[in-house]
């Protein structure tokens, strides 16, 4: 029993004095924890991210003008007011959630639809046919403050005329849902292979990584700079092959999306950009993890545990639309988010060409920094001896 206590004993010490080891294993779960948290309601006084949305204004009655004020006042939308090609493009284009348009004549008739005197006009909604979750609050949303500005209407009508309402008032209005995308219907196939396969790729990444700091600590590295190549050549084969391999991965992932779950990729040119960037991006993320880490062992925690903060920021988990205001704009600073966008963007959403340029270019942009990074830090080791 001494010699198990002895053995236990020292199991604890070595675990409490890994400080980052335990740092890393207290951390992760508590902020994973607190990510889904917040998104899912928090304590029921967080405030959760507006709702971005399109009103096509045709109709040029009061109540409608009212409906369109009341709605630009409500806390959990973000209203702009566009004619109907416009509003079906930002629709199209991820860049709203819905586009309400309120015909004309809808004012009259939906008074009228009140108290039963008419038919009631429909208003068509536009949506984004990913957000079909968030198309039911803004379906809730617009009655309630639809109703509120029909029934102060015809309350001032029947004061007006002295007269008292009808029984059996019915709905004074109907809604037709219309999913809008450049490209084929949802699918949420594309959405999930794009989060999976940016996630994964980018681990492997970090495996990498470590595999570049294991081979430093083998000796294995020492040998390869004795024979008659120099350190950026070693590094820079490393890149080009990890960008590779990464490339590959990657269309093979879709490869399996496409035969098995039938996702269309809409734009093939805009998919070759997209995943070339992607791929240089988690390159030179692996030569970062090389580059900073000191040991294989001390560097897979860290970078475990940074893997995961982009990759959750970025949308892999959870779609970034329903993330909190402030933590959308936070993930515009995380190259998995322009990864998914980029992915997204050229299949099912069925965007040109630009939209792919833009996801790819700042992906570039995050290697090009990655790679001066690991750069200067594995000049600055080999200087030091």
């Amino acid at each position: 029993m001494t010699a198990l206590f002895a053995l236990i004993r020292k199991d604890l010490l070595l675990y409490v004095n890994d400080r980052r080891a335990l740092a890393i294993h207290l951390l992760v779960p508590v902020i994973v924890a607190a990510f889904f948290g917040s998104l899912f309601g928090g304590t029921g006084n967080g405030k959760t991210g507006r709702i971005d949305i399109a009103v096509v204004l045709q109709d040029d009655s009061v109540l409608a003008a009212n409906l369109v004020a009341s709605l630009q006042a409500d806390s959990n939308l973000r209203v702009q007011v566009l004619p109907l090609a416009a509003a079906r493009g930002r629709v199209a284009a991820g860049k709203a959630t819905v586009a309400v348009v309120i015909p004309p004549g809808f004012g009259n008739a939906a008074s009228g639809a009140l108290t039963g005197t008419a038919l009631a006009p429909t208003l068509p909604l536009l949506f984004d046919p990913s957000q079909t979750a968030v198309l039911a609050m803004v379906k809730g949303l617009l009655t309630h403050h639809a109703m509120q500005h029909v029934n102060a209407d015809m309350m001032g009508r029947a004061s007006g005329l002295g007269a008292a309402l009808p029984a059996g008032a019915g709905m004074p209005f109907a809604m037709r849902d219309e999913a809008v995308s450049a490209g084929p219907v949802y699918d949420a196939y594309a959405h999930s292979f794009a989060g999976m396969g940016v996630q994964f790729i980018l681990f492997m990444g970090v495996d990498w990584g470590i595999g570049l700091l294991a081979a430093r600590r083998s000796g294995i590295w020492s040998r390869l700079l004795a024979a008659p190549v120099t350190q950026g050549q070693v590094l820079l084969s490393r890149l080009l092959s990890g960008t590779i391999i990464a490339a590959a991965l990657l269309v093979a992932i879709f490869l399996c999306a496409v035969v098995l779950f039938g996702v269309t990729i809409t734009n093939p040119a805009g998919f070759v950009l997209v995943t070339l960037s992607f791929a240089l991006m988690t390159a030179t993320f692996g030569l970062l993890v090389a580059a900073l880490g000191r040991t294989p062992e001390a560097t897979r925690g860290i970078a475990t545990f940074a893997t995961l903060m982009i990759v959750m920021l970025g949308g892999a988990w959870v779609p970034s639309f329903i993330f909190p205001e402030w933590l959308q704009q936070v993930s515009l600073a995380v190259p998995a988010r322009w990864a998914i966008d980029g992915l997204d963007a050229v299949t099912w959403r069925g965007l040109g060409i630009e939209a792919a340029l833009r996801c790819a270019g700042v992906q570039l942009a995050f290697a090009a920094l990655f790679g001066a990074l690991a750069a200067w830090r594995f000049s600055a080791a080999a200087r030091e001896g």
